[in-house]
């Protein structure tokens, strides 16, 4: 594990289930020397065949830290930095400001971050919203890429 470094962005996975997200994220940060941090449990083996498929040739070019349990990423985190993003809030991506150093934190594929850490960090959670009701949520790539653009074009301005 990577000491905590300020001023580069994270990305942090909390115990991803699917290999081929986590592929498409890491290829993301490697092209944008953003930090990835994968909180275990994963649903997957890091070898595992999809996930070097997604971004094999990027792998030795991406900064990766492993936490064993999202308590652990927390207890050396600073607070001020975390960003939670989840359906369940009505505050936008958009509305943040980011700056360097922040993690840019996502819950599993099928349940998003637990509850109790939504409530306790109820103030530093974010939504990417959507008008169409019928659909409920984005792919965890898609979802990891919008947010992490938005806070480069905040922070390089």
């Amino acid at each position: 594990m990577l000491p905590m470094d300020s001023s580069a962005l994270h990305i942090v996975l909390v115990e991803p289930e699917i290999p081929p997200n986590t592929g498409s994220i890491a290829r993301l940060c490697g092209a944008t020397d953003t930090v990835l941090d994968l909180v275990h449990p994963l649903g997957f083996q890091i070898d595992d065949k999809h996930l070097k498929r997604a971004g094999l040739d990027y792998w030795p070019h991406v900064r990766i830290n492993h936490w064993d349990s999202l308590d652990a990423f927390l207890q050396q985190a600073d607070e001020r930095h975390l960003h939670f993003l989840t359906t369940k809030t009505k505050r936008s991506y958009t509305e943040a400001r980011f700056c360097p150093g922040d993690r840019l934190i996502f819950g599993k594929e099928t349940k998003g971050l637990p509850e109790e850490i939504l409530t306790l960090y109820s103030d530093r959670c974010l939504t990417i919203p959507m008008t169409n009701p019928h659909i409920r949520s984005l792919n965890l790539a898609m979802a990891a890429g919008i947010v992490l653009y938005e806070a480069l074009r905040q922070i390089r301005r």
